[in-house]
């Protein structure tokens, strides 16, 4: 049970659906996990818990990805509250409705915002901290929508597909400078989220739909299990990688 034993990870959408997922199986597998979100009731309820069961090792901090003085604020306090900075999660996300005509250009900037902007924000700022702290790991979610063409969500494979370009220069610009930091992508298939049944009924769909389907429907756990992979040194030679995540669904 010591994986990621004496590392420390940041996350963003901490509180709910993946980034739960990620934040029990870094903590379970001997993390301190630095957990932040805009959901605070359910960011702290999840802090909670996981110091009932490994105490001290879990905090959570308000985070809005947009904004890169929170972002400077809550990388200062993980060094100064943990010691260093080793993995960082960022897998704060939006997904909203819209195809190339519906979207509205309000929309499609919330999507960059949060996801391109979000994940810029992030690098930028945990690199150095990363660096500090002898180099690291991070993971960005990106999705199987940056692969394939999902016509009702437009703007959320924009953003995604952001996410999977910076993954490789960031990777490629680390390796360079022999930061010893590690940076690769996870592009996830349906999952049970709240974030995908939300959109799911939007459509006018039920879970269920992705169930019967070849591909069916995974759960936040077997995003967590690739995640706790890529923060542990088992993964020290994957670099700048895409890890597909989808039960074949991009190759059928």
């Amino acid at each position: 049970m010591d994986r990621v034993s004496g590392k420390v990870a940041l996350i963003t959408g901490a509180a709910i659906g993946l980034g739960r997922a990620d934040a029990l199986a870094l903590a379970r597998e001997g993390a301190r996990v630095y957990l932040t979100d805009v959901n605070t009731t359910a960011g702290e309820a999840l802090a909670a818990e996981i110091n009932r069961s490994h105490p001290g090792a879990a905090h959570f901090a308000p985070l809005d990805v947009r904004d890169e003085s929170q972002w400077a604020n809550v990388v200062a306090d993980v060094q100064k509250r943990f010691g260093g900075l080793h993995v960082l999660v960022n897998n704060a996300g939006i997904v909203i409705i819209g195809t190339p005509e519906s979207t509205t250009l309000d929309q499609f900037r919330l999507h960059q915002a949060v996801m391109s902007e979000g994940v810029f924000l992030g690098c930028k700022h945990a690199i150095p901290a990363m660096r500090a702290s002898g180099g690291g790991s991070i993971i960005n979610m990106s999705s199987v929508a940056s692969h394939i063409g999902y016509p009702v969500f437009y703007a959320y494979a924009a953003a995604k597909g952001a996410v999977r370009a910076m993954t490789k220069t960031i990777a490629v610009y680390c390796q360079m400078n022999k930061y010893n930091i590690r940076c690769n992508s996870i592009h996830a298939g349906a999952m049970h989220t709240q974030m995908v049944e939300k959109a799911t009924k939007e459509l006018g769909m039920e879970m269920s739909s992705y169930e019967a389907s070849p591909s069916g429907l995974g759960k936040p756990e077997d995003v967590a299990n690739l995640v706790l992979f890529l923060a542990s040194e088992e993964s020290r030679f994957i670099n700048g990688a895409e890890l597909l995540i989808d039960n074949a669904l991009t190759v059928q």
